[in-house]
């Protein structure tokens, strides 16, 4: 399968890697600067393979090849804008997160890809996780039984060196805040575990110690589920000196689960009524990698190209990556009304909180 990469910044060298090991035909890179393209092969051995082509122009790219798949890895405030010009060209998509930056786009990412027939996936990779598909099967099990509340941590660091390597980041237009680019994958994790039907959500952000930023270093709230579950969310980069956790809990009836580790990769807890002898290899469980966003990129990439052949819907599709965006768009707006948001929410964009801080 013919495969190009749009984009070669931090997470980048998760595509590469992605990509090499699921054996796909990487035919071309296209970054605006070139030096970052030379920097993420030569990092995977890959800076003297010719038939790698190089663009700076990313829709010059798609007229000079025949590619199948694209990985969408730029600055998020384009990722839509990119993605809706390679679902017109009939290109399946993977989009890193977040998908879009607005409620519009994502709906017109869902709308024209069913209509033409492409695959698009939302790069949640996070799902893939050994611990998060443990806790998913038990789940679908009906192990937990009714379900009583949730909750998501993401407490890490992001310091000002983090923002001056991409000037991109921690605007609104191009990026938004803590929730929106690092808690957007466990907020993905608690909506997807709680059911996906929420009622209602009452936020409130804060920027205490990112001053330079235009967005949020603190996000926290309270959510309703349609099923009756509450859940709420904290994340920030704020802790010092490092990161710390990321962890995500599940209560029911019949079960509780914590999953830890710097990206919920650990299974911390692990008690259900209906013991089985596979629950003493899960207590403990601890998924071992290399930096904060896992092994789930290689995982989600192999689900695409199945997907792809067999003509079904990616296991994290685009309407995963619009009910992730939603959650943080109505944390956002929560923030700037004062007021609870009710689900569905429409025509909200991060561009709206300009001005917020």
């Amino acid at each position: 399968m013919k495969y190009a990469l749009i984009g070669c910044g931090r997470i980048a060298t998760n595509h590469v890697k992605a990509v090499t090991s699921n054996s796909l035909e990487f035919v071309a890179v296209c970054d605006i600067i070139p030096e970052n393209m030379e920097t993420l092969l030569r990092k995977h051995g890959l800076e003297s393979d010719k038939t790698i082509k190089r663009y700076t122009d990313y829709k010059k790219m798609i007229e000079e090849n025949e590619i199948e798949l694209i990985g969408i890895a730029t600055e998020s405030g384009i990722h839509a804008e990119v993605a809706l010009y390679c679902i017109d060209q009939g290109i399946h998509v993977i989009i890193e997160k977040p998908m879009a930056m607005n409620m519009e786009d994502a709906d017109e990412i869902i709308r024209r890809s069913e209509a033409k027939g492409v695959k698009v996936s939302a790069c949640h990779q996070n799902r893939f996780n050994v611990a998060v598909q443990e806790m998913r099967h038990a789940l679908e099990q009906g192990r937990f039984g009714k379900l009583s509340h949730g909750s998501i941590h993401v407490r890490w660091n992001r310091n000002k060196d983090y923002y001056t390597q991409a000037p991109w980041r921690g605007k609104w237009a191009s990026d938004g805040g803590a929730l929106m680019n690092q808690c957007i994958h466990g907020i993905d994790l608690l909506r997807w575990m709680l059911g996906d039907d929420v009622e209602e959500v009452y936020g409130a952000t804060r920027q205490q110690f990112h001053d330079y930023l235009e967005a949020e270093d603190i996000g926290m709230a309270v959510v309703k589920f349609k099923n009756g579950a509450v859940a709420t969310i904290e994340g920030t980069t704020n802790v010092y000196p490092q990161n710390l956790e990321e962890t995500l809990y599940l209560f029911g009836e019949k079960g509780t689960v914590k999953l830890g580790g710097k990206s919920t990769n650990n299974i911390d807890v692990w008690n259900f009524a209906d013991e089985t002898e596979k629950d003493a290899k899960n207590k403990g469980l601890e998924e071992q990698t290399s930096n904060v966003y896992g092994n789930g990129h290689t995982s989600l990439y192999a689900d695409v190209i199945d997907a792809i052949k067999n003509n079904r819907s990616p296991y994290v599709d685009a309407i995963s990556g619009r009910n992730a965006l939603e959650m943080v768009l109505a944390i956002y707006k929560s923030q700037k009304t004062g007021q609870l948001v009710k689900f569905p929410l429409h025509n909200f964009s991060s561009e709206d909180m300009e001005g917020e801080f």
